[in-house]
């Protein structure tokens, strides 16, 4: 692991501090920054996979509310009433497009690599 590898570390552990300390005081603040840049890339995909296995019919129940449901339903009235499909489907990239933002503007601005 890289972070074991950094110098704060291994005085720690020199110093004779209890792995306990190490982990939560030097290793895991370190890691929460990755952790979170992963989770909103990971949120983003979670959301589109959801809305995919609904449209197919393979996700929540009908009963419930689920974009990918509304734009399955919506799809069949096209011609009719486009905005049934289409604003279920503007949520979808609007909130995707969000997390997206968010991870890369979290990488960007917490990034410990990175010196200012």
């Amino acid at each position: 692991m890289s972070l074991r590898s950094r110098d704060h570390v291994t005085a720690a552990i020199a110093l004779g501090s209890g792995e306990g300390v190490i982990l939560f005081q030097h290793v895991l603040p370190l890691m929460w920054i990755p952790l979170m840049v992963e989770a909103s890339f990971g949120l983003a995909s979670v959301i589109v996979a959801e809305a995919g296995l609904s449209f197919l019919g393979l996700g929540v129940q009908p009963s419930d509310a689920s974009w990918g449901s509304m734009i399955r339903e919506g799809s069949r009235f096209l011609l009719v009433s486009p905005h049934l499909a289409i604003f279920p489907g503007l949520a979808i990239m609007a909130v995707v497009l969000a997390a997206n933002l968010l991870g890369d503007w979290l990488r960007d601005r917490l990034d410990v690599k990175q010196t200012s």
